[in-house]
């Protein structure tokens, strides 16, 4: 036991913080691995003319997602955070290589494949919602926002290593290219499982489960001051208390609940807008998207993935040295704005220039990239991470990440269908409206959260129904 200990002693915050993030590599990985093997997939099996089919195949990840989010929420408020992870993190694995090694059936491959990425949906599904949940309750609340901000940088260098992966092996014959480009998820995902191995389990899940010495020995990981310590033991315990006096049993239709219902529809509102917004239509079709405006093959136009990635992880790292500066509520306005416009105004300019050129629309496309990685990005997971109350955390954060993948299948199903019956601007301008209506989402129904412990959240939010906005010293 004292052999134990000791190890668990040379566990390193920064080691914590990193390891508990990465499970974004795997999110990230699957969102932007498609991307590049899409082009070869369709030509591999002759998939160019079937719109419908592309979608399922791209989409199916999020399908599967909307279902991991949702179970992976309940059961670790059974098992706790980490062993859900690493749960996640075999899956994942598992359903990787099975996707590389596809066999070749005709038309029944491709729904081989969707079958089988469904199944890997459940793990990216549990990874969006098992990392914010953990993160959130590691972190200081005066760091929180930054230190949860590394679940975005996770995801965008996921998506940016996929788009580098998908390069370099686009030389490849067209078969082994996809293949390879798939298969190789599981690296990460193997990566995930050995570094979580060694982390400790929340504080607060193991003071809910009673364990009080174990959770004060992780804060001692994690917190330099020995008055912090017993005082966030201290605030975890009295909400706890509160909670079993009230002998509460939560169940789905305790969340919409009189004291829980604001900030409820809150999370999840703002997890759901950030996906109808259309980011992913960038993300898993900037080929097709650059090849429909200049007519050039997708799988000549694998550089274009690059550049949005490089924008994503450059965004994120911005967000983490802005994060407990500016409220969360300025930030998502701002950037829904201008996330808005930029899909708003090629419309616009090409009905006033028709001869307009056909890569403006991906100077705009660049532009909402660069607002989105550093306000709706990252913002969405620390929101979903801090504002739910702890008796509720794991499943309104399984709720909020399910609806997150709902949006994202829809937009990843929907995209290449109404691009075949409509202009792309057109597409465009409706994800423009939906922006426009988060950012009135926000302005409306989001309370602000930053510089607030999560246990003052959760009174402000139960006894209140609503939280001043713009004042972070409330």
């Amino acid at each position: 036991m004292n052999v134990m200990a000791k190890a668990e002693k040379k566990i390193s915050s920064a080691f914590i913080y990193f390891f508990g993030s990465f499970g974004g590599i795997l999110f990230g990985y699957d969102i932007g691995v498609m991307t590049g093997a899409l082009p070869f997939l369709q030509a591999d099996w002759h998939l160019e003319n079937a719109a419908s089919l592309v979608g399922w195949i791209t989409s199916a990840v999020m399908f599967g997602a909307i279902f991991g989010g949702a179970l992976a929420g309940q059961l670790s408020d059974k098992f706790g955070r980490r062993k859900m992870i690493l749960m996640s993190a075999i899956v994942f694995m598992v359903f990787s290589v099975l996707s590389g090694v596809s066999p070749d059936m005709g038309e029944a491959s491709a729904y081989y494949l969707i079958i089988v990425r469904m199944l890997l949906g459940l793990a990216v599904g549990a990874a969006s919602a098992l990392v914010p949940a953990y993160m959130s309750e590691m972190a200081p609340a005066k760091a929180r926002g930054r230190l949860s901000g590394l679940n975005q940088t996770m995801i965008v260098s996921g998506m940016l290593l996929s788009y580098v992966v998908d390069f370099l092996l686009k030389d490849l014959p067209g078969e082994w290219a996809w293949r390879l480009m798939l298969g190789l998820a599981a690296v990460p995902a193997l990566i995930l499982f050995l570094g979580v191995l060694r982390l400790p389990e929340s504080p607060r899940f193991l003071l809910r489960k009673g364990d009080e010495a174990q959770a004060r020995k992780v804060l001692s990981y994690i917190r330099k001051n020995p008055a912090e310590i017993d005082q966030e033991l201290a605030s975890i315990k009295e909400t706890a208390k509160e909670e079993r006096q009230a002998n509460q049993k939560t169940s789905w239709s305790t969340l919409f609940s009189g004291k829980y219902r604001y900030l409820v529809i809150a999370g999840v509102g703002v997890a759901a807008f950030q996906q109808f917004q259309g980011a992913n239509a960038i993300f898993y079709y900037i080929p097709l998207i650059v090849q429909k405006a200049t007519g050039q093959a997708a799988s000549s136009n694998l550089m274009w993935p690059i550049v949005q990635g490089v924008i994503l992880v450059v965004g994120s790292l911005v967000y983490m040295w802005i994060a407990d500066k500016f409220n969360r509520r300025t930030l998502l306005m701002v950037g829904g704005a201008v996330m808005g416009l930029s899909f708003i105004l090629p419309v616009v300019i090409n009905w006033m220039m028709p001869n307009m050129n056909p890569m403006t629309i991906v100077v705009f496309l660049c532009i909402y990239v660069a607002f989105y990685s550093f306000t709706w990005a990252p913002l969405t997971w620390v929101l979903v991470g801090e504002i739910f109350p702890l008796a509720i955390r794991g499943r309104a954060s399984g709720l909020a990440s399910s609806f997150n993948w709902i949006g994202s299948w829809l937009v990843g199903l929907i995209f290449p269908i109404m691009t075949a019956s409509m202009p792309q601007e057109a597409v465009f301008a409706i994800f423009g409206i939906i922006c426009i209506l988060g950012v009135i989402f926000v302005k409306t129904c989001v309370p602000e959260t930053r510089g607030h412990t999560l246990e003052e959240i959760e009174e402000q939010g139960t006894n209140h129904g609503r939280v001043k906005a713009n004042n972070p010293e409330n």
